[in-house]
């Protein structure tokens, strides 16, 4: 059985980690190759760093700190926030990440993810989705709720179905999904487990469940209720709340396949 990866992620604004709910009200939670080294000793499967403000305020990624991120940790890093062009995902890859991750310009530009796998090959190329559930929409005949599709760090709806739009990412070369649920980000109440399993059931990639950890079982439910293979997860790291050694000793002792924890040395 593959084994399940915990992720930490990092979302920085002006070369600070933040967090905030719902992509709201950020709050500062400390330098990022600091917390970057921290995890990686702490036993992380993988890193994100994603550069939220790039997109928005359009600029490249930072370029330095992505550098002085993978002259710390050794295990993989995903990158994104800014990344427009085969040549903006190149620097990030010879920086040091080991996947780079495309949201907006993904939307717009579609093709931008069949020509980044065929270049890098569809192991470097995550689709990030940030999908907002639509009040009072019809569900289908299945009783699911629809979501939409959010870009530029969840500021613009894009009118795409997340359901929709992840199929078409996959068949285009995408090779992970990076899912964020933005009604249950940064509340700390669990994932949006619903939309989840929903998409891990139409596509045939890994997909990573992102926005909603509270506690240990909520990583659980979005692993086994949600099918995710990989959760991610911020607040609960970066406050303190639970570290990722006892995350792990939680699902190992729930029965979740984990990887041995090798950074500590």
């Amino acid at each position: 059985m593959l084994t399940k990866r915990i992720i930490p992620c990092l979302d920085v604004k002006e070369g600070r980690v933040v967090k905030g709910k719902s992509f709201i009200a950020l709050r500062d939670a400390g330098d990022p190759v600091e917390l970057a080294s921290f995890y990686y000793k702490e036993g992380a499967d993988e890193l994100v760093f994603l550069d939220i403000m790039a997109t928005p305020e359009g600029r490249d990624t930072m370029v330095d700190i992505v550098e002085r991120i993978s002259e710390k940790v050794f295990i993989p890093l995903t990158v994104g926030g800014g990344l427009r062009s085969i040549s903006d995902m190149r620097r990030m890859l010879l920086a040091g990440a080991d996947k780079v991750s495309i949201n907006t310009a993904a939307v717009f530009s579609p093709d931008l993810i069949r020509k980044s796998a065929d270049k890098f090959g569809s192991q470097c190329v995550v689709v990030a989705i940030d999908a907002k559930r639509v009040d009072g929409s019809p569900e289908s005949s299945s009783g699911q709720p629809k979501w939409e599709v959010y870009t530029h760090s969840g500021q613009k709806p894009s009118g795409l179905d997340a359901l929709d739009w992840a199929r078409r990412a996959v068949a285009l070369g995408a090779g992970e999904v990076l899912l964020t649920s933005m009604d249950a980000d940064g509340h700390r109440a669990g994932y949006d487990t619903q939309l989840t399993r929903t998409v891990s059931e139409v596509v045939s990639v890994p997909v990573i469940a992102s926005g909603g950890a509270g506690t240990p079982e909520d990583l659980y439910q979005a692993l086994v209720s949600g099918k995710a293979d990989a959760v991610l997860a911020a607040s609960i790291f970066h406050y303190g709340i639970y570290s990722i050694r006892e995350t792990k000793e939680y699902l190992a002792r729930r029965g979740i396949p984990i990887r041995p924890e090798l950074n500590s040395g």
